[in-house]
């Protein structure tokens, strides 16, 4: 029996929940979902399989069809509303660009997709937001402050889910939560080729598990000592 499709807040929830999506770069598919079921098998549920990788699509069918009900497959590297729909039909269950294309917005809406176009000045989020973008993929966000930049975008627009990704790390993932990041899109050191061929799927696995156990840490709650 194929489980219930989610609706675009079960996937918003999910994806809040989880806090960290595996953005999954290969020279395969194969090797691409290799990288994704080792993620999930550390406890990072979420994965966004880039169309940088050669044949995407057949590789967000595969994990779809066989990751399970507890894990979400999303498409990444998406850059018009075509190559969008192409995804979705898939699997997808959302959609990331690194741009702000109003079709790709418009049609994951049509389809009950969470969006998650790119973004990176106050301008262009608030533009995304209004767009109808279910999350906002704040992209380069290494290059503009990291996680000082998230918290400062949060001050005046704490209403819209940011996703921080490009050069986030395991030991800056914290750092990002904390400063009221709705979840982080994480790369080369969980989702990475390299860190397959260095270490086999266990590198893959026991990465996934330091990046959960990193949102475990950010959300633990702070106690003060009274003098």
């Amino acid at each position: 029996m194929n489980a219930p499709v989610p609706t675009r807040a079960d996937v918003v929830r999910r994806i809040k929940d989880g806090a960290v999506i595996a953005v999954v770069r290969a020279a395969s598919a194969t090797e691409g979902v290799q990288i994704a079921q080792a993620a999930k098998a550390g406890g990072v549920r979420i994965v966004e399989v880039t169309l940088t990788v050669p044949d995407a699509l057949a590789a967000i069918r595969q994990l779809s069809d066989t990751l399970g009900a507890d894990a979400l497959v999303g498409a990444g590297s998406v850059l018009d509303a075509e190559a969008a729909r192409a995804c979705i039909g898939a699997g997808a269950r959302f959609v990331v660009s690194p741009i702000l294309e109003l079709g790709i917005v418009a049609a994951c809406r049509e389809h009950d997709v969470v969006a998650m176009p790119g973004a990176l000045t106050p301008t262009e989020i608030a533009a995304a937001a209004a767009a109808g973008a279910d999350l906002v993929k704040v992209f380069p966000v290494s290059a503009v402050g990291g996680a000082s930049y998230v918290r400062a975008l949060r001050g005046p627009m704490p209403h819209i889910g940011l996703v921080p990704t490009g050069g986030v790390t395991l030991s800056d993932a914290a750092a990002y939560l904390q400063a009221g990041a709705a979840a982080i899109g994480a790369g080369s050191d969980l989702a990475g080729p390299e860190l397959l061929r260095k270490n086999g799927r266990a590198g893959v696995t026991a990465a996934a598990r330091a990046y959960v156990e990193a949102v475990r840490a950010a959300r633990r709650p702070t106690t003060t000592s009274l003098s």
